[in-house]
């Protein structure tokens, strides 16, 4: 074939060797005067049997050699009898093989495809085709062709595939009015597309923007994002003002389309004091479902205080400790009531206390579960109290992926252990507890049957849940539970000036900056190259040796993410600094992220599907499961190019293979945020101090930096930046009201 003056081909796909469901790029062969013919290109639909008349010119493919690129192109029907029985004979339409077509072909000729079309029951002529099965055949040619037209329709909206898939799928032929009339439809109903893309879709469909599904959808949009922000709820004049900055618009009678919303059961609108409150409705009956739950849990249990003196002596002996009279409280509590709180800073004996918790119950008999909401939290709580503890999500026993909204928030997720099916056991401890948020609260507290005993440890002081709520200080806040206060700081604990900085780090009283510290250490930078050339040196040279651990262990803190010392820069100079292209070592590229071999790496986002297993050093998997979460981090050991795979090694000894196209959930760890280090404890920690948005630089974020190591601070940078955080307390404000809703639930039960 003279390949640069073929311009046109035409022919039956035979095959469909590639397609990328979201852009709709396709390799496919045909067949052309005899020949294969290799043809790639965009396609809005397209499936094996199709006959495609194309545009365009050969192209040589350094691997693939010649390949016809497709400029323009378009379906065709086939028109003789020929044609029909190839197209028939394809596969294309189910229940016909490659006999019955020629029988149907034999008996109608060149006017097959008409008689398809137009008068299906005569089929039921041929041997083996009842009036049913003709019936079928002419819908799948009418599906066929539906498709085709509402996939190229979509793409003049710049839908992509997969999209559009989704969208017919859900739609069918109603998507014309739909994308004519209201495209905001597509935000509610369809997971992937939240308001943005409905937005374009809006104003390429040539919807006016002040159209009242406009505004409505950007009010519920602005909820959803409002949650990603840890709010539960909005005030209506905040509400407004995002509102009328996404929009770009004016527009008045703002509480009409509230309402309206309210009447859809998609927001909840309540009065506090003169203002008024707008939730998103899952939001605002997740705290209500909470507080019932709470209030539900909170039964009195009448003990002998002689017995539970008895008890607690009898266990401090076993341990060979000695509680103080809070921590004393704090056991009794326990044992009298459904529901505690233990709350403390570090070095405050919350470890200690739980495990005279524990050793109590198992006196009793008990059955006892211990949990965290991370898996880092999770093994640390294993390892201090000498049984095993699981995340969360894996003590409800995940059952598939979360139940999104069409804006990308998770609002529920999939649990074996439920109302239905709850937790058997008789009692639950649960630490870390401000990392929970308001829905895995829910959803743990779905699954603990009234009776069973709840303690929900945790430090209040730390950086609150990613997601929405505040759960463990509106708990607090309420005043309607037994809460203990741990406050006193132990001797072992006071001989660490990481234990003492913290906790004057928290009280606002000065902390002195020495370079005589054992494990408080600071080392003083100005500029931001300098900072980084010192935290580089630390991480490789100076600390493993000092805390007596690996380099991997050593973690980075930092307040930001994009800053001159956030973690997306200190990650590409680490990487080149502890891992450094090296012949044998594998890379892959994904967007502006180098993936190597050796490389440290974490998790970003819950993953309920991702499978997983662990293998003993012969290479036997012992165990197996699926979920990687969000924090989880690990080790890349293999990068696969033939197969396009990356092989991650989790702390916990799970093993990860991950397609390429799943690498946006994976990002470099060497320097985290302060944020994704909630729950996790390193021996040794470095922190970046360095000027930053003031809502950042605060003293809570500061105290949770601090509070993650276990043998060693080292700070890195202007002292003066230390002090202004540790005096800044603007910390960010969340909107929540769990607190209000136990108030009003707990009045009700005691009023009866």
């Amino acid at each position: 074939m003279e390949y640069e003056a073929v311009k046109y081909v035409e022919g039956f796909v035979e095959n469909i060797i590639f397609r990328n469901e979201d852009n709709g790029y396709t390799v496919f062969d045909i067949t052309y005067n005899g020949e294969e013919v290799t043809c790639v290109g965009v396609l809005s639909y397209i499936s094996a049997g199709e006959f495609i008349a194309a545009q365009g010119e050969f192209v040589k493919h350094p691997v693939y050699y010649m390949q016809f690129k497709i400029k323009s192109y378009e379906f065709r029907a086939p028109d003789d009898a020929k044609s029909v029985k190839r197209y028939l004979s394809s596969g294309a339409i189910k229940g016909i093989g490659e006999k019955m077509a020629e029988n149907i072909v034999n008996k109608f000729g060149d006017d097959t495809f008409r008689i398809m079309e137009e008068e299906p029951e005569r089929l039921a002529e041929i041997k083996g085709i009842s009036i049913k099965k003709a019936m079928d055949i002419a819908a799948q040619l009418m599906d066929k062709r539906d498709v085709r037209r509402a996939m190229m329709f979509m793409q003049e909206f710049g839908i992509s595939m997969k999209l559009a898939n989704k969208i017919y799928t859900k739609y069918g032929q109603n998507i014309y009015t739909i994308l004519k009339e209201n495209p905001y439809r597509l935000a509610d109903d369809i997971d992937g597309i939240g308001f943005k893309i409905a937005d374009e879709i809006a104003a390429k469909a040539g919807i006016k923007v002040d159209s009242a599904f406009r505004i409505k959808s950007g009010i519920f949009y602005v909820l959803c994002q409002a949650a990603g922000q840890g709010h539960v709820y909005l005030p209506l004049d905040e509400l407004e003002s995002y509102v009328k900055s996404l929009l770009l618009i004016e527009f008045d009678n703002m509480e009409s389309y509230i309402m309206d919303l309210a009447v859809d059961k998609k927001v909840v609108v309540k009065q506090s004091g003169d203002r008024k409150l707008v939730y998103a409705a899952i939001y605002y009956y997740m705290e209500t479902s909470v507080a019932r739950k709470l209030c539900d849990l909170d039964i009195s249990y009448s003990c002998n205080d002689e017995e539970m003196e008895e008890s607690i002596e009898k266990i401090e002996q076993r341990l060979n400790i000695e509680l103080d009279e809070i921590q004393k409280e704090a056991v009794k509590k326990t044992v009298q009531n459904g529901l505690v709180v233990i709350t403390g800073g570090p070095g405050t004996g919350k470890t200690t206390t739980i495990n005279t918790i524990i050793r109590y119950f198992q006196m009793e008999g008990f059955d006892i579960r211990l949990a965290a909401p991370t898996g880092r939290a999770a093994k640390r709580m294993s390892e201090t109290c000498g049984m095993e503890a699981q995340t969360i999500h894996r003590l409800l026993e995940i059952s598939g992926g979360p139940q999104e909204d069409s804006n990308g928030s998770s609002f529920a997720t999939n649990f074996d252990r439920n109302e239905e099916n709850p937790l058997e056991t008789d009692a639950i401890i649960v630490d870390e507890m401000s990392m929970v948020d308001i829905s895995i609260m829910n959803s743990l507290l779905k699954a603990v049957a009234v009776g069973t005993r709840l303690i929900l440890v945790g430090d209040t002081d730390q950086l609150p849940s990613v997601g929405a709520g505040n759960v463990l200080k509106d708990i607090i806040a309420s005043g309607c539970f037994p809460v203990v206060r741990l406050e006193k700081i132990f001797r072992q604990a006071a001989e660490s000036e990481i234990v003492i900085n913290a906790h004057k780090i928290n009280k606002g009283e000065p902390v002195v900056l020495n370079k005589y510290s054992k494990d408080f250490l600071f080392v003083r930078r100005e500029t931001p190259d300098e900072i980084i050339a010192a935290i580089c040196t630390l991480v490789k040279k100076k600390l493993p040796d000092y805390v007596g651990a690996g380099i991997n262990e050593i973690q980075i803190l930092t307040p930001s993410k994009k800053s001159a010392t956030g973690s997306l820069r200190l990650n590409k100079i680490m990487q080149e600094y502890l891992n450094p292209p090296q012949a044998g070592k594998q890379e892959k590229v994904y967007g502006e992220v180098t993936f190597r071999e050796g490389d440290k790496v974490m998790q970003i986002k819950n993953n309920y599907q991702t499978e997983w297993e662990k293998k003993s050093k012969y290479g036997v998997t012992y165990d197996a499961g699926s979920g990687v979460f969000n924090g989880d981090t690990g080790i890349i050991t293999e990068i696969n190019t033939f197969m396009e795979q990356m092989t991650v090694k989790f702390d916990d000894e799970r093993i990860v293979k991950y397609d390429f196209k799943q690498l946006e959930e994976l990002e470099l760890a060497y320097a985290i945020t302060v944020h994704k280090s909630q729950g996790s404890e390193y021996p040794a920690v470095v922190i970046p101090m360095y000027p930053g948005p003031r809502m950042l630089m605060n003293k809570n974020l500061l105290y949770t930096a601090v509070t993650r190591a276990r043998k060693c601070v080292c700070m890195v940078g202007n002292e003066n930046c230390f002090h202004q955080m540790a005096q800044n307390e603007s910390e960010q404000r969340r909107y929540s009201s769990l607190d209000e809703r136990i108030k009003e639930i707990y009045e009700l039960d005691n009023a009866v």
